[in-house]
């Protein structure tokens, strides 16, 4: 089942456009997502950058931890921890956070001073009464803020809400307290709310835009592939009534499927004359098949009734004209079957001498010109073209050998009545006769020229017929010459 459905052209088409395109959108809504979630994570890396760098600023200034406006922010989480890795500071509703390598959320001392020991300044009555600065004649130190920013994941709980923060570290170096690092969150709600939301337009568009796709494309395939359904039922109804003669639509499309439904047309037209020409063929044949085969049994049958009546002579013409028929019939139907006539090479010019020796009348100028092909073929040509000339001609024949550019010319013309100019083509077409009254025996079967024709275009020549100068007829053969 799943063959037969996969078997058809516009199912294969469906299926590769959705598949395409499922492709396409897979990818594209990857791109989409992993860019907007670098978007959101850079913009909230700025964000912390900036909270960051501002408190290490306040920092580096010496204000205490209490004074750090950056500590009162309710919705940003911030820490300070020291280079022992003890948080000194951090935001007020700061309760749990992961992601800053502190192992605690809250100081033990918020008040300290910026650099301050919160064991060494336990007894400091004015820190740990929250003193909310420096005496003013023991200057705060400062300190010195790195222009690197390092960026982490992790997690706060903020007032009992935990959320993903994306947090930026910014290291302040004091002389002489030691290095401070400043973390500073900002959320990652946004980012996530907004992939998800992605997330779900993307599953919940995909299909029905792959569904669109795949109904569009079946729709298009099917109107494309209509025209072919119609041409597939015309040559069924053609194959089963066997009529050559009904042609196939074609669609006023200009497309491809109408080159086909006119190609299909020349096929079938090409294969109408073939047969009608078979059918003609074969009953010419049978036609003259049969006055020399019912002459030769009629003499046959008097013969073994009255011997002294037997005519031996005309037995034997009856006989050998049968003979050259069928050998006739039979180069014919090897022709027709796409015989190819080799490629052996030969001279033009001493075949034709070999033939029309011993020919009365008949005179021969030939150049010495090869060509491929069938000698035997080509010689039969030969043949049949002087004995049509000698036939017709009154006194004399004559036959020229020349090369002529890329051609081997073979010229045979004679000093008859010639070829009317409107029946130039027809004599080549079988059991033509021009002479309907001569006798059958004079005139052959009017196989000779079609043969000569037929040898010359399966060798990539061509037969033609003109006027000699002398006002008969003038054959001239061109084969291709030998390379």
């Amino acid at each position: 089942m799943t063959r037969r459905w996969f078997g058809s052209v516009r199912s294969r088409a469906t299926l590769a456009a959705t598949l395409v395109v499922a492709v396409a959108l897979l990818a594209a809504g990857a791109a989409v997502l992993l860019s907007l979630r670098s978007d959101l994570t850079g913009q909230a890396e700025s964000e912390a950058a900036s909270a960051a760098r501002a408190v290490a600023v306040e920092l580096s200034d010496g204000r205490p931890y209490d004074k750090l406006t950056g500590l009162d922010e309710d919705d940003r989480p911030v820490q300070i921890v020291d280079e022992r890795g003890r948080v000194v500071a951090a935001s007020e509703d700061l309760e749990r956070v992961t992601g800053t390598g502190a192992d605690t959320a809250r100081p033990g001392d918020p008040g300290g001073r910026a650099g301050g020991d919160a064991d060494d300044d336990a007894d400091d009555s004015d820190d740990a009464n929250g003193s909310d600065g420096p005496d003013d004649d023991d200057p705060a130190p400062r300190g010195e803020v790195d222009s690197d920013t390092d960026f982490s994941t992790g997690t706060a709980t903020i007032d009992g809400t935990t959320a993903d923060y994306r947090f930026a570290a910014v290291e302040v170096e004091f002389e002489d307290r030691g290095k401070f690092t400043v973390y500073a969150g900002a959320p990652l709600a946004a980012e996530r709310s907004a992939v998800g939301t992605a997330t779900t337009a993307m599953l919940i568009g995909f299909p029905l835009l792959l569904s669109v796709v795949a109904g569009a494309t079946w729709l298009v395939t099917r109107r494309a592939m209509s025209p072919v359904e119609g041409i597939r039922r015309e040559m069924a109804a053609i194959t089963a009534s066997e009529d050559l003669a009904r042609r196939v639509p074609v669609p006023a499309t200009h497309d491809e499927v109408a080159r086909l439904a006119l190609t299909t047309n020349e096929t079938l037209a090409a294969l109408e004359s073939s047969v009608e020409r078979q059918r003609r063929f074969v009953a010419d044949a049978s036609h003259e098949l049969r006055s020399p085969i019912a002459s030769l049994r009629t003499q046959l049958e008097v013969g073994a009734a009255h011997p002294e009546l037997l005519d031996l002579d005309g037995a034997v013409t009856d006989t050998v004209r049968l003979q050259t028929l069928a050998a006739d019939l039979l180069l014919l139907a090897r022709l027709d079957a796409g015989e190819r006539p080799g490629d052996a090479r030969f001279d033009l010019g001493a075949l034709a001498r070999e033939h029309a020796e011993g020919r009365a009348g008949v005179t021969v100028t030939a150049d010495e010109v090869p060509v491929a092909g069938s000698r035997a073929q080509v010689g039969r040509v030969l043949t049949n073209l002087l004995d049509n000339a000698r036939r017709h001609a009154r006194s004399a024949v004559t036959v020229g050998v020349r090369a002529e550019g890329e051609w081997a010319v073979v010229a045979v013309a004679d000093d008859g009545d010639g070829v009317p100019e409107a029946d130039r083509e027809r004599i080549f077409e079988r059991f033509v006769r021009l002479d309907e009254a001569r006798s059958r025996d004079d005139g052959g079967a009017g196989l000779g020229l079609a043969i000569a024709r037929d040898v010359a275009v399966r060798h990539g020549g061509t037969l033609t017929v003109g006027r000699a100068p002398a006002g008969g007829a003038l054959f001239e053969l061109r084969l291709p010459r030998a390379r």
